[in-house]
């Protein structure tokens, strides 16, 4: 069995010549299998539309503290808006950086629809006047890479064995053309602004859905990613690249042959300014199912020869047997990251998270106690002897 040391780099440019493809999607079965994350350049989104998504990111913390709130995600039931500096929650932590969450804009459900429908709605924008160009710059964005996005997802399929339109009864719509896409435009202040910050930008967590894609916006570290012995590999920004993050459910629906990878954000050092990215999260049909994938033998066989006997776990908003819709387990993730929406929207679900949370809980503590009880009868055994 190997580990991962670094992060592959594939150029996506490589996957539309017949020529070069075959190469390209042994990288990527590569990348799938023993790593969880990869850089991609020469993705198709042009610089001169990069360039002006990173300004207007920035310049977003810099609008009146007013108009901040004004967007604040709990007023929204669909987990869009403003959140404030440690106002998110990781591994039971505060996350110490401040956030805005838009997506593909969408119309809010209908009245009886399924609950985890709420996921979709309507964003709330900052005025036009106070950020110009700031909502047609990210709707472009969105757009563009939404359309990437579904491309690459098409290669993930090929790469483990399955046609490409496999992973297409999760978009919404036509190619994909009514699913909410949603980002994140992030700033980690450093700890010398934090002032008693933990160091946590983000805690220790696995992404979601299928695949997210990260824009690293400034030149800071912070970024890692751990592999299966425990080990922290640095994800540092590299220019013209896109970081991609396999996430929980391709990892469920392909039977474990994708690995979804544990990865965190450090705060950055004092005095080195603050951090911003701007992660982008794929949309799926909430409606779809957790059913297994028909994934090849040979590439599980792979899986299998590379991973050896080693499982990873999966949180419990991801185990397919505790939903049939993908809806319901991104809206009790949603609701756990963000316990004042879940409050104001979403009571019930928060405190069955809580429950569930406590029984999880108590179930490792029995495991530590069964494991603590065995150390002890082997130790006396060896005392005796």
């Amino acid at each position: 069995m190997t580990d991962f040391t670094s992060i592959p780099i594939l150029d996506l440019s490589l996957a539309k010549s017949a020529d070069t493809k075959p190469a390209f999607l042994k990288e990527l079965r590569h990348a799938l299998i023993e790593v969880g994350f990869l850089y991609i350049s020469n993705t198709g989104i042009s610089r001169e539309l990069t360039e002006r998504v990173k300004k207007l990111a920035v310049d977003f913390f810099d609008i009146p503290e007013e108009e901040k709130l004004r967007l604040e995600m709990k007023n929204s039931p669909h987990f869009l808006g403003y959140s404030r500096l440690g106002n998110e929650i990781t591994r039971f932590a505060v996350d110490w950086r401040e956030q805005v969450d838009i997506g593909t804009e969408m119309p809010a459900p209908k009245p009886g629809d399924p609950i985890y429908r709420n996921l979709i709605g309507p964003n709330i924008w900052v005025k036009e006047e106070i950020l110009p160009g700031f909502r047609a710059t990210f709707e472009q964005y969105m757009k563009e890479m939404g359309e990437m996005s579904i491309f690459f997802t098409s290669l993930i399929a090929e790469a483990i064995g399955l046609p490409a339109d496999a992973f297409d009864k999760y978009w919404e719509g036509v190619k994909g053309d009514k699913q909410q896409h949603k980002l994140k435009i992030v700033k980690y202040p450093d700890l010398g602004e934090l002032a008693g910050g933990t160091g946590q930008g983000v805690g220790p967590h696995k992404d979601s859905m299928l695949s997210s894609y990260l824009l690293q916006v400034t030149p800071h570290r912070g970024l890692q990613v751990q592999n299966s012995l425990g080990e922290w590999v640095d994800c540092p920004p590299i220019d013209g690249t896109l970081v991609v993050a396999i996430g929980q459910g391709m990892e469920a629906i392909t039977q474990g042959v994708c690995t979804s990878t544990t990865h965190r954000v450090l705060s950055p050092a004092p005095g080195s300014g603050a951090r911003f990215s701007i992660p982008f999260f794929q949309g799926v049909s909430h409606d779809a199912t957790f059913e297994d994938m028909a994934i090849p033998e040979s590439s599980l066989a792979l899986k299998r020869q590379i991973a050896g006997d080693r499982k990873d776990s999966i949180e419990f908003t991801f185990k397919k047997d505790r939903f049939k819709h993908l809806g319901e387990a991104m809206l009790l993730n949603r609701v756990k990251s963000h316990p004042d929406v879940g409050e104001k929207y979403y009571p019930d679900l928060l405190a069955l998270i809580r429950e569930r949370e406590r029984q999880d809980a108590e179930e490792l503590e029995r495991q530590k106690q069964a494991r603590d009880e065995l150390r002890g009868n082997v130790s006396q055994e060896i005392g005796v002897h």
